[in-house]
């Protein structure tokens, strides 16, 4: 048996880099030219490709993506939008930046870690004018639903789809606006960096705008001579992305289904293996629901205690995370917008741990980390968790 020193960490997310990405960016250092410029252009046409959408406009992150995105659908002060608390706190904040009041909705179930129709439709009010979905951990919300329930109310739909590049037909189809990360935990990365794919042509031209500080003509059109001057039409923003983000983007992104199929055989052996070991762990959604596969979150047995199994699992050289703290338990927005109560959002994340997931791993790698979570439970004494044993590895370790 391999000594608990001499064993790899296993780390919750691991990008996938190499020389490809280094080769991409000693081209752009050898061009000169570090600005938004062609690979930007180039990179938001082959995600448009990639997801079956008209075009899409990239940012230097999808906070900013999702600024836009409330910009390009009209939201501003005074409205209310609603909007899960089971997120990012960015999911939020872009809210409260356009002066909007964000109206924190629950969960379906557990098991649906999805924003609630029902619980959504109990808070509307005459000011509500959007609803922000967001695709849990990488698993596609039902958007023919959302899509009409935001008709039936007249409100902007708009999709935190931070978890979900790399899903072409779930994502970006319905919402009036899309937003999409690429920081250094997600599926594929250009450090830090976001697209944002609008439906409306007028409101999609208005946000690519908005980007550069709504001039009418870029610092690359001026170098090359094509615009002389430009004019400001309104009160833009810096959320441009640069050269060298999107060379990474265009190196990585023919990857990623790939990259995504393989999370997915990842997330099956996870849930085979839980059922089979530790039965009274859950894995939210249903194993055919349609994923990206960002996360692998599973909910432990009611009365964990999650930080000791976290800490054992840590000494194992085993990471985990917690994928979130509720927004409306933060303290801003409890002393802002005042205390708010959801039950089952609050539930899901008491029992919550998110396990490692990426492409780097192998179904061996799957097998010790459920090992370690079974000893784990064993040492803190955790409710209702005996075990059986975890099958013995397989060959296979990594992928490329």
């Amino acid at each position: 048996m391999t000594p608990l020193a001499d064993l790899p960490t296993i780390e919750l997310g691991s990008p996938v880099l190499g020389e490809a990405e280094k080769q991409a960016l000693h081209e752009v250092i050898d061009d000169g030219w570090l600005t938004m410029g062609d690979r930007v252009r180039r990179f938001e046409q082959a995600f448009a490709e990639l997801h079956g959408v008209a075009d899409a406009i990239a940012v230097h992150s999808a906070t900013s993506a999702l600024q836009l995105a409330l910009h390009a659908v009209g939201v501003g002060p005074g409205d209310e939008v609603l909007v899960p608390s089971l997120t990012f706190v960015a999911t939020a904040s872009v809210v409260v930046q356009a002066g909007a009041t964000p109206v924190f909705v629950d969960i379906e179930s557990p098991d649906l870690p999805h924003l609630s129709v029902e619980d959504a439709r109990a808070r509307l009010t005459p000011r509500t004018t959007a609803v922000v979905v967001m695709p849990y951990a990488g698993y596609a919300v039902d958007g023919a639903t959302w899509r009409r329930f935001a008709d039936d109310h007249g409100l902007a739909l708009v999709e935190d789809a931070a978890h979900a590049a790399g899903l072409p037909g779930h994502v970006a189809g319905v919402a009036d606006a899309s937003a999409f990360s690429f920081f250094s935990n997600k599926n594929m990365t250009t450090a830090e960096g976001g697209m944002l794919v609008v439906a409306d042509p007028i409101a999609r031209e208005r946000a690519r705008l908005l980007r550069a500080h709504a001039m009418t003509a870029s610092t690359l059109d001026r170098d090359r001579g094509q615009r002389v001057g430009y004019d400001v039409v309104d009160r833009g923003y810096n959320f441009r992305m640069d050269e060298l983000r999107a060379a990474l983007g265009l190196v990585q992104l023919p990857r990623l289904l790939c990259w995504n199929a393989r999370r997915r055989m990842l997330s099956g052996r996870y849930r085979s293996l839980l059922a089979e070991v530790l039965p009274r762990c859950r894995v939210p959604f249903q194993p055919e629901h349609p994923t990206a596969a960002h996360l692998l979150p599973v909910l432990l047995p009611v009365g964990t205690d999650r930080t000791a199994v976290a800490t054992e699992m840590r000494a194992a050289r085993v990471q985990t995370s917690v994928h979130y703290p509720p927004v409306h338990r933060f303290t801003y927005y409890r002393e802002r917008f005042g205390d708010v109560e959801l039950a089952r959002t609050e539930e899901f994340h008491d029992r919550e741990l998110t396990l490692p997931l990426h492409p780097r791993l192998g179904p061996d790698d799957v097998g010790r980390v459920v090992r370690t979570l079974a000893d784990a439970l064993a040492t803190t004494g955790a409710p209702d968790t005996a075990t059986t044993t975890v099958p013995a590895p397989i060959t296979e370790r990594t992928a490329g």
